[in-house]
């Protein structure tokens, strides 16, 4: 670290060729595999090595959280990365998101609400249940056979990071005991959670949202579809299977997880809010099925049938975490759960490493040909945390809101709309490593934050005093609404840069209208109910709320001209559904 720049760069120039390289990848996990093809697939010829502390190959049911992707990790890796023969012929296609929400004691699944589809999602936009650790050993063969060098078993010791030589100098210990040292123009940290360089650097932020997981895997296959054999439950599903959702048992506090795996086996997942559930209530496998029984006994019922065949159990306490800064042009950046970790919720974590790793490879292609990077390392950066910090806000303080089967369902609704019509559609037209030549998508993301910002707060307002059980829709699908669909598709309309830019505005703006309709409609609904004294005073709160009557404008001035039906709020029963204005 006392080195001066010339020295550093003479011992450089006297290190072995192999051990000069223009890109070293800490860490052999998804994110650093997959940014390792990613970069030699942008820039044949880079010169990259992968350090990855554990032996390869992983077991299949690796265990790792992740093997759940939506679009935008579902089109990274078939389309950018170009693994679609992988994940048709070695993974699972996904049957979308799938909630059930608790009613009575969670013992009959057929009497709880039900969103999810009830036709297989468009292929375009398809999504995949991963085997994480079958896909980790396919990356590898595929780095392996284009020559870039992987060295499985190898642990970076240090890394002295030297922006004014040419190379960074990293230290490592195989495992024969054996030491080397690598010479890198650029270090990617891709460690996960361990976070190398963000504990060397001193950027750990920490974030306002709180839970836990525990989670474990059974090797045999679960099946929601198993768990009644009501006929008319059964005949919701016009095409597809249940079993390949991603199912979600919702309660308040809480969710259970159940993923399908082509392994054979199943992901359980449980995660909650500790100031609802303790930790102490489930970090051993024993006291996570006693919860189960509690809380989930139809669930707990299969994985008791199953227990012989229980593979791992892990927990993970106070998960969420974020990060100062992920790229810097002195040539670092930090890659996946080294920089920055959510929620498990919605599977944001691959969105992120795609996110991520798009905007790495454009910094690190740009700096190896010779072009000035701070600008554009400062503006990736920025782009980044602002699209990670604003999905924080989809679950920071939300966790109490999914004992609330409306309030959620609702939320779910406009969580899922906004995620296809701005993040979705930017990065299936590949514009978040361009918004630096783009203000005017800037200015549009700022409104789109804004918006999103306050109705997350007035989801947590409503369900705080919104409490009492109201009879809603049995079965909710998410194409039951015009605009779902219609955003959904539209990601992939592959745009013209003049015609993305109207698409975008237009989507905005939308989004505003969908949040003033939202605001309007409870609002009416609490003003309805004069003698509640808690809707009555939060309606009038909610009446001087400038930001949230802005929305309401927005959707009052469209209404007239272009009307929206509201029964994606209102989720009343069929038969009581009248002029909704939205098909199936």
């Amino acid at each position: 670290m006392t080195d001066t720049s010339a020295m550093n760069d003479r011992g450089a120039a006297r290190t072995a060729p192999d051990d000069l390289v223009d890109v070293a990848v800490v860490g052999g996990g998804a994110a650093g595999l997959t940014l390792a093809l990613q970069l030699l697939g942008q820039r044949p010829g880079t010169r990259i090595v992968v350090l990855e502390r554990q032996g390869h190959p992983v077991p299949e049911a690796t265990h790792k959280v992740g093997e759940s992707t939506v679009e935008i990790a579902g089109y990274y890796l078939r389309e950018v990365l170009g693994l679609g023969n992988h994940l048709q012929s070695q993974q699972l296609n996904k049957y979308g998101l799938r909630m059930f929400f608790s009613k009575g004691g969670n013992d009959d699944i057929t009497r709880r609400v039900e969103l999810g589809h009830s036709v297989r999602p468009p292929g375009a936009v398809g999504t995949y249940q991963l085997d994480r650790g079958r896909l980790e050993n396919a990356l590898g063969h595929e780095l392996l056979a284009r020559g870039v060098r992987f060295l499985p078993g190898t642990k970076v010791e240090s890394v002295d990071l030297r922006p004014d030589a040419e190379h960074h100098r990293l230290h490592l210990r195989t495992d024969d005991g054996a030491t080397r040292q690598i010479h890198a123009k650029w270090v990617v940290d891709a460690t996960g959670r361990a976070s190398l360089l963000k504990r060397r650097l001193g950027l750990a932020k920490k974030v306002g949202h709180r839970a836990n997981a525990v989670w474990f895997r059974v090797g045999c296959p679960i099946d929601v579809d198993q768990w009644s054999d009501d006929p008319d439950w059964h005949a919701r599903i016009e095409e597809g299977r249940r079993e390949l959702s991603t199912n979600h048992l919702m309660g308040p506090g809480y969710w259970v997880w159940l993923i399908r795996l082509a392994s054979g086996s199943t992901s359980v997942g449980i995660v909650t809010d500790p100031d609802l559930h303790g930790f102490e209530q489930l970090n051993r496998f024993e006291r996570a099925l006693e919860w189960l029984d509690r809380h989930e006994p139809q669930c707990a019922g299969v994985v008791r049938r199953h227990r012989d065949k229980l593979q791992d159990f892990r927990v993970m306490k106070d998960y969420a975490y974020s990060c100062e800064q992920v790229f810097s042009a002195d040539r670092w950046c930090l890659a996946g759960e080294a920089g920055v970790f959510l929620d498990p919720l919605y599977s944001p974590g691959l969105d992120l490493i795609a996110i991520s790793n798009s905007l790495i490879t454009d910094l690190v292609t740009h700096a190896l040909d010779g072009d000035d990077t701070g600008e554009r390392a400062a503006i990736h950066n920025q782009v980044f945390l602002l699209i990670a910090e604003g999905w924080l806000s989809i679950y920071e303080k939300q966790y109490a809101l999914m004992g609330n089967a409306r309030v959620m369902l609702t939320k779910v609704i406009w969580d899922t709309a906004v995620y296809w019509a701005v993040p979705g559609l930017l990065y299936f037209h590949d514009v978040l490593r361009h918004l630096g030549d783009r203000p005017d998508m800037v200015v549009g993301l700022a409104r789109f934050s804004t918006a999103s910002q306050e109705v997350q707060r007035f989801f947590r307002e409503w369900s705080a005093v919104d409490d009492e059980p109201r009879d809603q829709a049995p079965f909710v699908r998410f194409y039951d609404f015009d605009f779902m669909s219609r955003l959904h598709i539209g990601m992939t309309a592959g745009l013209a840069d003049a015609d993305l830019a109207t698409q975008f505005e237009a989507n905005i703006r939308f989004i505003e209208r969908l949040s003033g309709q939202l605001v309007a409609t409870v609002l009416e609904e609490f003003e309805a109910e004069p003698w509640n004294p808690a809707k009555r005073e939060q309606a009038r709160r909610w009446r001087a709320d400038e930001a949230l009557m802005a929305l309401v404008e927005v959707h009052l001035r469209e209404q007239e001209s272009t009307p929206l039906g509201d029964q994606w709020i209102r989720l009343r029963p069929a038969d009581e559904a009248v002029g909704t204005g939205e098909s199936r």
